[in-house]
């Protein structure tokens, strides 16, 4: 891995292994060097050991490459253009517009750190998707890919906090575009994130599709204390927390913490908590005042449900 400073951190990376592009592109390690050596088409440079490194418009063509290859395209027939016959024949194929290549898009934005690519590829996204799809089957997959490829070392923390922010701020962005005065009679949602948990995009998510839905909600960010959350019903007749366990509670603490939520929390008032994220998967099956949701969809299944109840 090669890393170029940026005001004095090392935060950059320039230059990527064989296993880093396998792991970027999906084409594997031995694949992608059978292409190299019959068909020429990535040009590596070589440390004094032999090793390949590939720079970043190695790393753009594969994955241009991988997208037709995968679209069906003989990768002989792919090895006769050159990149910008490449982009042509991409366009030409893309169905409408294709999550697998947008999703290559967003990497490239990533890896540059270009904010005017993300946005602009995210209003082209717009112009046929509502905004729930480009999260969904967008947004979801790559940030999910990136978790990923952060922990294994593929990328840097900076291009997955790049990515990361930039999403944020967006749901945010719609956030605040939905805003009304509600006037439906209901509950105050109250989103919170438990104590060391700082996953905070499927929250903001969940924010965006309550405001959506026409209800008033409290976003009260990361960190909060259980004991904190009695200071809502204190002013609040009824109330739904919700929160999102990505790696928070410990799997081992689960049961504890939902079971000092009825004590601390549940007791106090009028309440429920709704859990959403991986670990609603492992926590205890729903009950009057406590609800799972393994992943978005089912929560927005809810909610719709819950409009007409």
């Amino acid at each position: 891995m090669h890393k170029v400073k940026l005001n004095g951190n090392s935060v950059v990376k320039t230059q990527f292994g064989i296993k880093d592009l396998e792991n970027l592109s999906n084409v594997k390690a031995h694949t992608i060097r059978i292409w190299e050596k019959r068909y020429n088409l990535l040009e590596p440079d070589r440390t004094d050991t032999n090793i390949r490194k590939y720079d970043l418009d190695n790393l753009k063509k594969l994955l241009n490459i991988a997208y037709l290859y995968n679209a069906g395209y003989k990768i002989s027939k792919i090895a006769s253009l050159d990149n910008v016959q490449i982009q042509e024949l991409i366009k030409k194929n893309i169905n409408g517009l294709d999550s697998e290549y947008m999703l290559n898009i967003f990497k490239s934005a990533m890896f540059e750190f270009d904010g005017q690519l993300f946005d602009a590829t995210l209003k082209k996204l717009l112009e046929t998707k509502s905004f729930r799809e480009v999260f969904v089957e967008i947004f979801v997959p790559l940030l999910n890919e990136m978790g990923i490829l952060w922990h294994s070392g593929t990328i840097d923390p900076s291009h997955e906090h790049f990515i990361s922010e930039k999403i944020k701020h967006t749901i945010i962005s719609f956030s605040d575009k939905e805003k009304k005065i509600s006037t439906k009679p209901g509950p105050l949602f109250t989103l919170y994130l438990p104590y060391q948990e700082i996953h905070e995009i499927g929250l903001l998510y969940a924010n965006y599709e309550l405001i959506s839905a026409g209800y008033n909600t409290i976003f009260l960010g990361a960190n909060i204390p259980l004991e904190s959350l009695t200071h809502i019903l204190n002013s609040k007749q009824r109330v739904i927390f919700v929160t999102y366990f990505t790696i928070q509670p410990e799997n081992d603490n689960l049961k504890k913490y939902l079971s000092d939520f009825q004590t601390e929390v549940g007791s106090k008032g009028s309440c429920e908590l709704w859990v959403l994220g991986n670990k609603a998967e492992k926590s205890s099956k729903n009950t009057k005042n406590l609800k799972f949701f393994r992943d978005i969809t089912l929560f927005t299944d809810h909610i719709e449900k819950f409009q007409q109840s």
